[in-house]
């Protein structure tokens, strides 16, 4: 029996980029996975205002204590920041290592090579079609 997986897409009101909040995934972990990646993406730019605890809760509708957490950890690792007047802001001065920006990569990848192997796909043609589709890309 497989096991299933309830994806829901949320779009941000205030925030350029969409979030899929998945079962078995901690809502702050995704949270703060997709800030992540909206940074990389030069989808939130430094400087820019985020929403408040209150604003991310509802417009996500996860608990207060979720979306605390994730700020929290946004801010430790130097991704947000606090400014007088403002509120919370966009910190994104630095580009993240490869290793961190690849560990952004990971869950989707590690699907993608599960469903590969499950269509009996062999990593030299799942990477060939990676490449094919890396250039097509550009």
């Amino acid at each position: 029996m497989r096991n299933s997986i309830t994806v829901t897409h949320i779009h941000f009101k205030m925030l350029p980029f969409i979030i899929h909040l998945a079962d078995g995934i901690p809502a702050s972990d995704q949270l703060v996975q997709a800030v992540r990646r909206a940074i990389l993406k030069g989808d939130l730019q430094d400087g820019e205002s985020f929403p408040s605890v209150r604003a991310l809760s509802q417009e996500l509708r996860i608990s207060p204590t979720t979306a605390h957490k994730a700020v929290g950890q946004l801010k430790s690792e130097g991704l947000l920041g606090s400014r007088p007047g403002v509120g919370m802001v966009v910190r994104a001065n630095a580009l993240p290592s490869v290793q961190e920006r690849l560990a952004l990569l990971q869950p989707n990848l590690s699907q993608t090579i599960r469903e590969a192997k499950a269509l009996q796909l062999t990593e030299s043609e799942l990477r060939d079609h990676i490449r094919h589709l890396w250039k097509a890309s550009e």
